[in-house]
């Protein structure tokens, strides 16, 4: 690997950065530089937060760079991808992103509470998104442990990650899908997780032995 890639990590919603140190930690321990990228995941839109996207990214050099995008932050990879295509090489994982929109945020969207609580991210996480063209190697890892705020919709449909389903992970155009057998937050925590992050930024796929 070159000591010139990059990694742009980019966190789900409600979240700022800190859930990710770990994650962080064991990306520069194999040899990126790692950059957190934080934004306003309800009060910002999925576009002003791309266009933030883009300019954090240009603050940096190197020749490579690839992004890890927890949730939410994968919806914004993929914003950022569209509105600013002319990206410098490298690869994409996102984990637990639901990129065919999130069944668990329409429903809890019935209350005006909840609708509150998601504000600007309810547009993404519907699933009103552009279609991914293929052109950026893009891993999705899902996971299956059942362990989340899916509990308030008891008819989230299984396998899920207790925030989002299998299903929901699978993007038409994307290069490899896993599921790791961990929760939508725990992954982050996941030495697995991590590990089958790098695979891919390496070599393009998962390892599957």
């Amino acid at each position: 690997m070159k000591k010139r890639e990059a990694i742009v990590l980019v966190h789900g919603l409600w979240m700022r950065g800190p859930e990710m140190y770990l994650l962080r930690r064991r990306l520069q321990k194999a040899g990126y530089a790692v950059y957190q990228f934080s934004y306003r995941s309800v009060a910002g839109t999925l576009e002003e937060n791309a266009r933030q996207l883009n300019a954090f990214v240009q603050e940096f050099e190197g020749e490579t760079v690839h992004f890890v995008a927890h949730s939410l932050g994968g919806l914004v990879v993929r914003r950022l991808f569209h509105d600013f295509p002319h990206q410098r090489p490298g690869r994409i994982v996102t984990l637990g992103t639901p990129h065919s929109g999130s069944y668990v945020a329409n429903r809890l969207s019935r209350s005006g509470l909840f609708r509150k609580l998601l504000g600007c991210s309810l547009v993404p996480l519907s699933g009103e998104l552009y279609p991914w063209p293929g052109d950026r190697e893009l891993g999705s890892i899902a996971g299956s442990l059942s362990v989340g705020v899916g509990w308030l919709v008891r008819d989230l449909s299984r396998p899920n990650d207790g925030t989002v389903a299998v299903a929901e992970t699978r993007l038409e155009g994307m290069t490899d899908h896993l599921v790791v057998h961990t929760s939508h937050m725990a992954m982050l925590l996941s030495k697995k997780v991590a590990g089958q992050t790098l695979h891919f930024l390496r070599h393009g796929r998962f390892d599957r032995n």
